[in-house]
């Protein structure tokens, strides 16, 4: 926190701060950059200081908003994966509603097994997890839900220009700057906990390696290092509204509106279903949330946790 502003420090003034000494400090300072994977500049006669500022979470912040919805923080520094650590929660016996947030994840995961890049203190890793009492149709469209919720909190931190793909991602300028990533646990037909897990591009810079996708954040579309304590609350408030909304008047109710922001509406895409692709136009969503396509002159629908659409070069 005393290094996140970007400037000098010197050691006997951290040290002071902290009450150690400066050898603890240059201990503690080489562990950060061990652990965290963080660049720090040591000048004689002037300090530390980070390689660029940085935007931390603040646990108070996100725990009093949440506290407001009526859903319980857990935050941790670093964590495997959000959705990892909620369901261990859920297993020790805590209660849901529940939020999951942490600075860094050493194994980040996306969707199809995909790892999720999750630099320390850059971007956002959060889970929500909810318990689900009508089966199947209390997780109709859910995933589209989520999603929209997200686009609500990016175009508040001040983001227009994005957008959603079917089912899980969020675009903006034609790059993937979010993903969900949903999980059950317990048995769907009865009642089960779904963990909903959203990764957000927030301060990323382009030096992020193992990337498999074009991909952009809030700063780059933006121009300035976005605040992502806020972008934690704008995400909290909006998926506490869109909740609300699917659980009184269902997905039907927020279809239009889905339609609305999908970027590939009317477009011609591949659909690979794991075991073939389908190639069409696309024409929306169903009243469930499903993919409806036109394929060969007549509509078919799709839905499912390991379908992937992609756009056709052609479109």
């Amino acid at each position: 926190q005393l290094l996140a502003d970007g400037r000098f420090h010197s050691g006997e003034e951290l040290g002071a701060v902290l009450g150690v000494s400066r050898s603890a400090v240059w201990k503690c300072l080489r562990r950060l950059e061990e652990e965290y994977n963080v660049e720090l500049f040591r000048v004689p006669g002037k300090g530390y200081r980070l390689a660029e500022p940085l935007s931390l979470l603040s646990y108070e912040l996100s725990a009093a908003a949440l506290a407001r919805l009526g859903w319980q923080l857990h935050f941790r520094q670093t964590v495997d994966s959000t959705n990892a650590e909620a369901l261990r929660l859920l297993r020790s016996g805590a209660a849901a509603p529940l939020v999951v947030i942490a600075e860094s994840q050493t194994s980040g995961r996306g969707r199809r097994g995909r790892a999720w890049v999750s630099p320390a203190s850059q971007n956002i890793y959060y889970t929500l997890t909810l318990k689900v009492f009508d089966g199947p149709q209390g997780l109709s469209g859910l995933s589209l839900v989520v999603g929209l919720a997200v686009l609500h909190a990016l175009r508040r931190a001040g983001i227009q220009n994005a957008g959603l793909k079917w089912p899980n991602d969020i675009y903006a300028d034609g790059k993937k700057i979010a993903g969900i990533l949903l999980e059950l646990t317990g048995d769907p037909a009865d009642v089960c906990h779904v963990i909903i897990g959203i990764g957000i591009n927030v301060n990323m810079t382009s030096s992020a390696k193992d990337i498999g996708q074009p991909w952009t954040s809030v700063r780059a579309q933006i121009g300035v290092m976005a605040d992502r304590s806020a972008l934690v609350n704008f995400l909290s408030e909006a998926l506490h509204c869109y909740m609300e909304r699917r659980m009184h008047e269902g997905f039907s109710s927020l279809r239009v509106e889905w339609e609305a922001n999908n970027i590939w509406q009317g477009k011609r895409c591949t659909l690979s279903t794991g075991t073939r692709e389908v190639k069409g136009l696309v024409l929306g969503v169903d009243e469930v949330g499903a993919l409806r396509l036109l394929v060969d002159g007549k509509e078919q629908r799709f839905s499912g946790g390991e379908l992937s659409l992609r756009l056709d070069h052609d479109s």
